[in-house]
């Protein structure tokens, strides 16, 4: 027999590798082909990464904690660290240079302190609202029943300070009711009343509904009607400055999600 010559041969192979080439575009090119690895690079990058400084209102604590937790384990990659305390004293912080890239207060008229001096990156949000409650101790000795009773002899009552917003929503409880409260305390963040009351320290304090709930069994709660005279607003924005305004958004957006609202719904705050 006859063998090929080299260069048939050679033709031969090329042949067969046109082909093979031509069969394995043809299946790239079908509806269920994966992403080019450019375009899954892109895809990876939506999602933003780092970590983020949050600044909220002490009575925000225990919800805000477990935001926080639920919103990095729905973005890998993020960490969110808070900075608790009283709102005012926080927007002094801020407006003192302090680094944060998130704001949330317990009223609107201290987040209106940094809107006015441009220190809020674009709108603000409104994502719940708050009453005061008076908190007592376990069994509550002292049979305190309204927001008059506090003004009776003999009590030893704490507050918050007028600047901040749990004491701005106290005085307009007492502007309303005409009941004239004689503290012995006036304290810089509501968590500092409430710890108060449940070391004893105070015969009753005027906190938040959501702070009475957190608390448990370490306190007694007193409910007044007179509280719906000072509903509180809370407010939530972006910093100016953050290094970080996606993730600053995106946290944002988180807190005003139906997953954010039903955390807050179920620590006792009305919706916004």
């Amino acid at each position: 027999m006859t063998r090929p010559s080299s260069h048939l041969r050679h033709a031969a192979v090329a042949a067969v590798a046109l082909v093979g080439a031509v069969a394995l575009a043809g299946c790239s090119s079908s509806g269920g082909s994966a992403p080019s690895a450019p375009a899954a690079s892109a895809s990876a990058a939506a999602s933003p990464t780092g970590t983020l400084t949050v600044d909220a209102a002490a009575s925000l604590q225990q919800t805000f904690t477990t935001l926080g937790a639920r919103y990095e384990a729905a973005h890998p990659g993020t960490h969110v660290r808070f900075s608790f305390g009283g709102s005012s004293d926080l927007v002094s912080q801020i407006q003192a240079g302090a680094p944060a890239d998130v704001f949330a207060s317990a009223d609107e008229a201290t987040m209106g302190t940094l809107r006015t001096g441009g220190s809020i990156d674009g709108a603000t949000h409104d994502f719940a609202t708050n009453v005061l409650e008076i908190a007592t101790a376990p069994g509550n000795p002292k049979r305190i029943a309204t927001f008059s009773d506090l003004a009776g002899s003999g009590l030893q009552v704490v507050v918050c300070a007028t600047p901040v917003p749990c004491g701005a929503a106290t005085a307009k409880v007492e502007s309303a009711t005409g009941v004239t409260l004689h503290p012995v305390s006036e304290e810089q963040s509501v968590t500092d009343v409430l710890g108060k009351v449940e070391a004893g320290q105070a015969d009753a304090g005027v906190v938040y509904a959501t702070d009475v709930e957190a608390a448990g069994s370490k306190v007694h709660g007193v409910p007044f009607t007179a509280s719906a005279k000072a509903v509180n607003t809370y407010p939530i924005g972006v910093l100016e400055g953050t290094e970080h305004p996606a993730l600053a958004a995106s946290f944002v957006a988180y807190v005003r999600s139906a997953a954010g609202q039903r955390v807050l719904a179920r620590a006792g705050f009305g919706g916004p």
